[in-house]
């Protein structure tokens, strides 16, 4: 990869990073933006994952800590989790390079529309669960697991938003236990992923240390800014990324 790609990268996963802390979704533009730069498709789910990898653990650290996650409440999820990620990881190894376009185009722009739409719960309490209300949890959560290790793009987005809907949690509960469950999807992912031979390493562990920083940078600072614009920006950027892979699928 030629020098000023690598450069552009770097700058491009710190900065989504950051402004990752308070959008989330990074995905959305990163894997998008490697395939603009020649990067096989494959390669660049799998090396992403790779480097999302650090950054979910780097994440969960503080939470566990300050002992803001039950883990032995989330231990059912993370079982269906890891499941779910083996089997959309493997699923990357079986479609084609253009398949691999099509879902993560798709995934950006209903991703995208998910987070315009989405209702927030306005108060921060959480609620009781009913048996029918944890069924529906456990299986949007094996459902979405399959998606994080096929591409993992909004996939904790999405993940909170169930929780908080039908886990009974609050959304502070609900950050702090997703970001424990995507340790062990981008995990199981990065595994199969090492298996079928399609990491980058060296660019991967790059982009790791990259969202580190990003995540410790974004943590202090980028939650001072105004988030209406943060998230405008950002899903703007996404939904002209969305447009233009689909656009080179059209005219090739």
């Amino acid at each position: 990869m030629p020098a000023i790609n690598l450069i552009v990268l770097i700058l491009l996963f710190f900065l989504t990073t950051v402004v990752g802390v308070v959008t989330g979704s990074n995905s959305l533009i990163t894997v998008p933006v490697m395939f603009q730069f020649g990067i096989d498709e494959k390669v660049a789910v799998a090396t992403n994952m790779f480097g999302l990898t650090f950054m979910s653990i780097g994440a969960t650290i503080p939470f566990l800590r300050q002992g803001k996650i039950n883990v032995g409440r989330v231990s059912p999820m993370i079982v269906l989790t890891v499941i779910g990620s083996a089997i959309g990881a493997t699923l990357v190894g079986l479609i084609t390079n253009q398949s691999m376009k099509l879902i993560v185009s798709i995934a950006m722009i209903a991703v995208t529309l998910f987070t315009v739409f989405q209702r927030k719960r306005v108060n921060g309490e959480a609620h009781a669960v009913s048996k029918v209300s944890l069924a529906i949890a456990l299986v949007l959560t094996f459902l979405l697991a399959i998606y994080g290790g096929l591409y993992s793009g909004g996939y904790v987005t999405i993940l909170t938003a169930t929780v908080v809907a039908f886990f009974g949690m609050t959304f502070a509960e609900a950050v702090a236990s997703t970001k424990l469950i995507n340790v062990f999807s981008s995990s199981v992912a990065t595994i199969v992923f090492a298996w079928q031979g399609l990491i980058d390493y060296r660019l991967g562990l790059i982009l790791g240390v990259t969202m580190f920083v990003g995540a410790y940078f974004g943590a202090h600072y980028a939650t001072k800014l105004n988030e209406l614009w943060l998230r405008r920006i950002f899903l703007t950027t996404v939904l002209l990324l969305a447009i233009k892979i689909l656009y080179d699928l059209a005219i090739g």
